[in-house]
């Protein structure tokens, strides 16, 4: 009985729910842990199980008519082709061109106009659509920025990329909880999770090529 309210939490939202949209989203989840797996490994295969869990959160995102939600996942769908093609460059078809490395005052600068761009550009598709923009919005609105500065760092390989995952999925599970997505709430603690195991093996990779290239 103690367990009732937890499985009325996940279950009750679904209710009524096309099926159709409930296998895609249950995909996207597949796809989307999938994704922050590979990433912390420094695998490229981040990219193309990230592009599928983004692109088919984009049309839950636009069904429910959550635009911010879906403006962010539209851009990850973006980024995961750019930071697919830049993580599979090499020089002399050996060495990978880009290597995971921490953010310089430039790319600091950069990373900080791309979040209040982000910000900005989501707000406005909120009034372009004639929303209504109440309290989670502008949480939406500001995790936007967050994730939007995140998923840049993270295809330029830069450490950084895992601290701004770890912030805006521990503002996204309680929101998602509020909003009654379950599924993406879990989803979203789990990527805490895994954020936290990401940021640790690349600061431990990036030690040791520092000492690497030192000797």
């Amino acid at each position: 009985m103690v367990m009732n309210p937890i499985f009325d939490f996940f279950l009750e939202p679904y209710q009524g729910r096309q099926v159709s949209l409930i296998i895609l989203e249950a995909t996207a989840f597949f796809f989307g842990i999938a994704s922050v797996v590979y990433a912390k490994r420094e695998n490229i295969l981040v990219y193309p199980t990230g592009l599928v869990a983004t692109a088919i959160t984009t049309y839950l995102f636009l069904v429910d008519q959550l635009f911010g939600d879906m403006m962010m996942n539209f851009y990850f769908s973006i980024m995961s082709i750019y930071g697919w093609y830049n993580w599979a460059r090499r020089k002399n078809d050996k060495e990978f061109v880009v290597q995971i490395s921490r953010t310089n005052t430039k790319e600091k600068w950069i990373g900080f106009a791309l979040f209040v761009l982000t910000m900005l550009v989501t707000y406005t598709v909120y009034r372009l659509f004639g929303s209504e923009i109440e309290v989670s919005n502008y949480i939406d609105i500001f995790t936007s920025g967050i994730f939007f500065t995140a998923m840049w760092y993270m295809a330029n390989k830069k450490l950084e990329n895992w601290t701004l995952w770890i912030l805006g999925d521990l503002i996204t599970v309680p929101l998602y909880a509020y909003r009654g997505w379950g599924m993406f709430s879990l989803q979203y603690l789990i990527f805490t999770i895994l954020a936290i195991q990401g940021y640790l093996a690349w600061k431990k990779s990036l030690h040791n090529n520092l000492q690497t290239s030192s000797k």
